[in-house]
């Protein structure tokens, strides 16, 4: 039976992470995102389940331990906001190409460099491109609520297992340290080593008799088998793009234009549609759930109905870039943001439509 609780999303986050049967969280501190490691100290999830829960040195101490527990066939875990993300760059990378299971959270906020502490979605290149080196992907989820930031918990350890990979939550400072009321899943158990075992036949769990010793690592000095790795991760992330895209449509059946928002800045475009639609104007929206894969194809559809597309983004614009690929130029395009930790508000999106689109 599920619990309703009142939690901040960071906390949900955490919580989830501990009912979602994880092993292990490895952290250090960053502002907005710090109440994920206080609450799990604070819960002591050693005693509920056996999970550590662990402050590392480094946020490059912290993405390593990960890499040691994913491949050992565990479910771990960490979280950070924008800069500490960027130190665990190189790590993510290795955990990419060594094909092993993860979930990482990032609470983002302004940047560049330090930043500030409020509220950004200015890392959409560095989580959906590729931050780190190398041709790699991660499943990319952009919760908008406390509940999906319970949610996409669970979601990330199934979908990291099912492809051997790792999968970033990108969240943000609104989102990380509002309340809402959240539905709790029961308690999973974590894997026994034997299920281990039977489960993730890969993982470094001890040289038995009838196979040979299991080696992790994302390094091959001979070109022609890294090579063959590479096409080998390519498949499966077309696979992902198969199989794994999610988006939620609001008011689209009849839309004349449309907003194409995610996080925090859709939930402040659902309601900039409700006020556009209340003058008569048909907007819909159109919310990407997974970043990567990006719902290219349901966009290019609606690229076919509406005379325009407005991106809302929390940055100087930087998932227009897959909004203008999928459209191919059919229709106008335009970009409305605000930057440095600033939330941009209902009528100032009402506004960019009129401007940018209807009349521009």
């Amino acid at each position: 039976m599920k619990e309703l609780r009142l939690m901040k999303g960071n906390e949900a986050f955490a919580e989830a992470a501990i009912r979602a049967g994880a092993d292990g969280y490895f952290g250090y501190p960053i502002t907005p995102q710090s109440e994920v490691m206080e609450y799990l100290m604070a819960e002591k999830p050693h005693e509920r389940t056996g999970m550590v829960v662990l402050q590392a040195e480094s946020e490059v101490a912290a993405i390593n331990m990960v890499y040691g527990g994913a491949a050992c066939g565990k479910r771990v875990l960490t979280s950070s906001s924008s800069p500490g993300i960027s130190l665990k760059q190189e790590g993510i990378s290795y955990i990419a190409g060594a094909e092993l299971p993860c979930v990482i959270l990032n609470v983002v906020r302004g940047g560049p460099g330090l930043g500030t502490i409020q509220p950004s979605q200015s890392d959409y290149f560095q989580s959906t491109k590729g931050g780190g080196h190398g041709d790699y992907r991660m499943i990319v989820l952009a919760p908008s609520s406390v509940q999906e930031m319970a949610d996409f918990a669970r979601l990330g350890f199934d979908l990291a297992f099912k492809y051997r990979n790792p999968v970033l939550v990108l969240s943000d400072g609104a989102i990380g340290q509002m309340m809402e009321k959240v539905e709790l899943d029961e308690q999973r158990p974590r894997f026994t080593e034997e299920e281990i075992i039977k489960n993730t036949p890969w993982a470094t769990t001890g040289k038995t008799k009838d196979r040979e010793r299991n080696i992790i690592t994302s390094l091959d000095l001979d070109s022609a088998k890294q090579e063959l790795h590479n096409h080998a991760l390519q498949a499966k992330y077309k696979l992902m793009q198969e199989q794994e895209t999610r988006f939620e449509m609001i008011s689209c059946e009849d839309a004349d234009y449309l907003i194409v928002a995610y996080g925090t800045s859709a939930r402040i475009s659902q309601k900039a549609v409700d006020l556009l639609r209340a003058e008569g104007i048909r907007v819909g929206l159109l919310r990407p759930i997974t970043l990567f894969p990006f719902p290219t194809e349901i966009i290019s559809k609606l690229a076919d109905q509406v005379k325009g597309i407005l991106t809302v983004e929390m940055s100087a614009g930087q998932m227009i870039e897959d909004v203008k690929l999928a459209v191919g130029c059919r229709v106008k395009v335009e970009h409305f943001g605000r930057m440095g930790g600033i939330i941009p508000s209902p009528t100032e999106v009402v506004e960019a439509m009129k401007t940018k689109i209807i009349g521009g």
